[in-house]
């Protein structure tokens, strides 16, 4: 018995109870999408929009597919490339995990890096430049998530029905991270069609416009600030987030998000992503709201090997502020060399300095036991 492709992989993911809740009385479902091939939700969307792209004519053999990607739809369209015989070219933020950007490469994508705090409409953004590349290319096609409605479509020909299903239409709570829309908007228009009380909420970071424009109309330029979780959060206002199917916005910080993914993964066994964190802690900001009749499903959208250089780096967590710095600096040290082997000459510098003014820093806090801790 075989499938004919691993695109037919795709969907029909589990739902976990997590066991380890504390404080929140309502029953936790988790909707695990990194039981996808390409490890997200993403391949859900990225294997429907290029299916009907090619129904429509609009993506012809030998094309180019090109799109603009937080790096899980940009893996999930590489996978699709790859087995369908398309060129794949995606831009990516600078903010990209190095595990993302490897993956893709691994794929056969071709991977531009672009600046992470620029507006969106700055040619240097990774929005304008697969705009640009789509404009100079012969032959190729911009999937454009953001915008290509077939996105929100895709979850909700699939993720709602699953959903619906799988909690034995008991759902009352269905809280999902708000990036490109369509995951929340298509799910939640499906859940709300068959039972107009169930309680769609979106999470947004720390830094997006999203919340401020659901709640008021208004699109706040003011707002913006850089947000280290990869996949949550908008400078735009994409076409994919329906506004009228969310009841409201909860808004998560990039340390409590963190904090919480590695609380999935030590005292649930879920190893998953950055915003699947976000989407705990939501549920944890909603605790007071919840009853012991309440069923939560909470969508976590990826795996967490692409996130090992960072929210599973202790180092990386230490230097965002989100733990404290130990009193034992060996294995800082030890890391910190290991990690630098793989830099290129001019980047080895830069890192090598910084560390090295971080090293000293804590030599001066440790001098009075240094030797007999080394």
């Amino acid at each position: 018995m075989y499938i004919e492709s691993v695109l037919e992989t795709i969907g029909n993911t589990p739902l976990v109870r997590l066991q380890n809740i504390q404080g929140v009385k309502a029953k936790v479902l988790a909707k695990v999408e990194a039981c996808n091939p390409g490890l997200s939700a993403k391949d859900r969307i990225v294997r429907y929009m290029v299916a009907k792209a090619e129904q429509l004519g609009k993506i012809k053999p030998g094309a180019t597919i090109i799109e603009a990607t937080s790096g899980n739809t940009g893996f999930s369209l590489a996978l699709n490339c790859a087995t369908k015989g398309y060129k794949c070219i995606l831009t990516v933020s600078s903010k990209t995990s190095k595990e993302k950007i490897q993956g893709l490469k691994a794929l056969g994508a071709e991977v531009v890096v672009c600046p992470k705090d620029v507006a969106p409409e700055d040619p240097r953004s990774y929005y304008s430049q697969a705009k640009s590349l789509a404009k100079r290319i012969p032959n190729s096609y911009y999937l454009n998530q953001n915008f290509n409605t077939d996105n929100m479509e895709a979850h909700y020909l699939t993720t709602g029905p699953e959903i619906w299903y799988q909690t034995g239409e008991k759902i009352t709570h269905y809280v999902c991270c708000a990036g490109t829309g369509g995951t929340i908007s298509g799910t939640g228009r499906y859940l709300k069609e068959q039972n107009p009380d169930v309680k769609v909420i979106a999470v947004d970071g720390e830094g997006s416009v999203l919340k401020k424009y659901h709640e008021t109309g208004i699109y706040d330029r003011s707002v913006i600030r850089p947000i280290l979780i990869e996949g949550l959060g908008k400078t735009i206002i994409p076409a994919n987030m329906d506004f009228s199917v969310i009841d409201e916005f909860l808004r998560v910080s990039d340390k409590n998000a963190a904090l919480r993914v590695r609380e999935l993964a030590k005292e649930e066994g879920l190893f998953v992503g950055y915003s699947s964190g976000a989407a705990l802690q939501a549920v944890y900001q909603m605790a007071d709201e919840l009853t012991e009749d309440d069923v939560v499903v909470i969508l976590l959208s990826d795996h967490g090997s692409r996130y090992l250089s960072k929210i599973f780096n202790d180092l990386w967590m230490k230097e965002q502020g989100f733990m404290e710095a130990g009193q034992d600096v060996r294995d800082d040290i030890l890391q910190r060399q290991q990690a630098a082997v793989s830099l290129p000459g001019s980047d080895y510098i830069r890192y090598y300095k910084r560390y090295s003014r971080l090293l000293r820093r804590r030599y001066r806090h440790l001098k009075d036991n240094w030797q007999q801790k080394i």
